[in-house]
């Protein structure tokens, strides 16, 4: 079972659940750090960390003698990543979204293969949760090629080993949020009852309802704000799997880079009671009919 751990934006304590969910998860578990721009999973979790891999992407480079000047690879390209001007070829490797067309299309085989650094993949144990992260190269702006080759990694562990996997999803609900809760089995939201959390985790309801997928919401900071998301919840059939209440004690624990499921007995019941309805298949098909809390 793949649970993805998203929201509409930062800063609503997405991490701070997949931490919690992890350390009091009753069956093997991966917990996977997707938010490859800004990982921070590890500095809860604070795994020992095993294995890396530098990851790549394939760009084009143009071998200028077998050119024929034909522009093929430049009609092909959306993105503008090589262009023929002339007899001259000029590649932009930093624009290349690595599909591979003009490496396949090229009638003279001048186009070859070449490759761009994306980021580092890090994998180990915390504890008896198997961890896995990606970090983007500073400089690189597209995410979703590293966040494949994670993904990739990820599935090579769970050929060794099935066990269900926690994502830490990047926040938002532009192509790094989709590319990370396209593959689950169920989305878990996270959001805080305020204006602006309200506003965003409606875009996230938005984006992600089309992918067909059971989602819940976890509020955050319960007890501030309005009572709008509970109603939104209501209204569209979305279940509220937990609360966290709003409390000095977690904010100090999270500044601290602490577990929050360990901050109280009450916390911990609250994450093993999310955990459980995870586990007992709310996530396979029925929590669009859950009533909502």
């Amino acid at each position: 079972m793949i649970i993805a751990v998203a929201s509409g934006k930062g800063g609503t304590g997405k991490t701070t659940v997949t931490a919690s969910l992890a350390t009091v998860w009753a069956r093997p578990i991966v917990a996977v750090d997707l938010d490859v721009e800004e990982p921070n999973l590890h500095l809860f979790l604070r795994p020992e960390l095993t294995g890396s891999l530098t990851a790549y992407l394939t760009v084009p480079r143009v071998d200028q003698d077998r050119c024929n000047f034909c522009g093929a690879c430049a009609d092909l390209c959306q993105f503008k990543a090589i262009n023929v001007f002339g007899e001259v070829v000029l590649t932009f490797p930093d624009m290349c979204h690595g599909c591979g067309g003009c490496l396949a299309i090229c009638p003279t085989a001048a186009v070859q293969p070449d490759r761009r650094e994306l980021g580092l993949i890090q994998w180990g144990r915390a504890g008896e949760i198997d961890f896995l992260n990606g970090t983007l190269r500073v400089g690189e702006a597209m995410s979703p090629p590293l966040m494949r080759q994670v993904k990739a990694r990820l599935q090579e562990m769970l050929a060794v080993a099935p066990r269900d996997v926690l994502l830490d999803a990047p926040p938002g609900v532009s192509c790094p949020a989709m590319n990370a809760v396209m593959d689950s089995d169920f989305i878990l939201l996270v959001t805080e009852p305020t204006p602006f959390g309200l506003y965003d985790f409606q875009l996230a309801w938005e984006a992600f309802t089309p992918l067909g997928k059971p989602m819940g919401a976890v509020i955050n900071r319960a007890g501030v704000g309005t009572d709008a998301i509970y109603r939104f919840c209501a209204e569209k059939g979305l279940p509220i799997l937990a609360e966290i209440p709003y409390d000095r004690a977690i904010a100090e624990a999270y500044a601290n880079g602490r577990i929050i499921a360990a901050v109280s007995r009450d916390l911990k019941e609250r994450f093993l009671s999310l955990a459980r309805q995870l586990q007992s298949g709310l996530g396979r098909g029925d929590a669009r009919e859950a009533a909502c809390a």
